[in-house]
């Protein structure tokens, strides 16, 4: 059973390193798994998650992470033309990424609520449902947040 939550890439990359708000990423998977349920992530934002991890501490740690998301609570959804159209129209429309109109479109194919932290979001927000992970939205993306001296000493 799913639950009403769709992962952007940003949720996923803070619990993986660490980042502000990734104990929130882990109370979300924690009462998921406690329901019996899992999160939406689009193959898209896998994708973009993936493409994240290997720029910022390589390809063997990529893959380790993606080993890992396989353990946790979320299924992956494919998409199929009207969702290709659907984020489209919202990429067009609004100042967010591509892979963030994926979420975007999949959480309202959904009726589902995103969880993350990233400030392209706030343009949407009448849209769909946003979980901040934190409350200061002052930050600006994943490139600028990533301290890359400590992901490098983790490896």
């Amino acid at each position: 059973m799913n639950a009403n939550i769709v992962l952007d890439s940003f949720a996923l990359v803070s619990f993986f390193h660490k980042e502000p708000g990734w104990e929130k990423v882990k109370e979300v998977f924690y009462g998921l798994s406690s329901a019996k349920q899992k999160a939406l992530l689009s193959i898209i934002n896998w994708g973009e998650f993936y493409y994240i991890v290997k720029r910022r501490v390589g390809k063997r740690k990529a893959e380790e992470s993606i080993a890992l998301l396989e353990q946790l609570p979320v299924t992956i959804t494919p998409v199929d033309d009207a969702l290709v159209k659907e984020a489209a129209e919202i990429k067009a429309d609004y100042p967010v990424s591509y892979a963030d109109a994926f979420c975007i479109a999949t959480a309202r194919r959904s009726k589902s609520e995103i969880l993350t932290n990233d400030p392209e979001f706030k343009a949407v927000e009448h849209l769909v449902a946003v979980i901040w992970l934190v409350e200061d939205q002052t930050h600006s993306g994943h490139e600028e947040r990533c301290d890359t001296t400590k992901l490098k000493k983790n490896r």
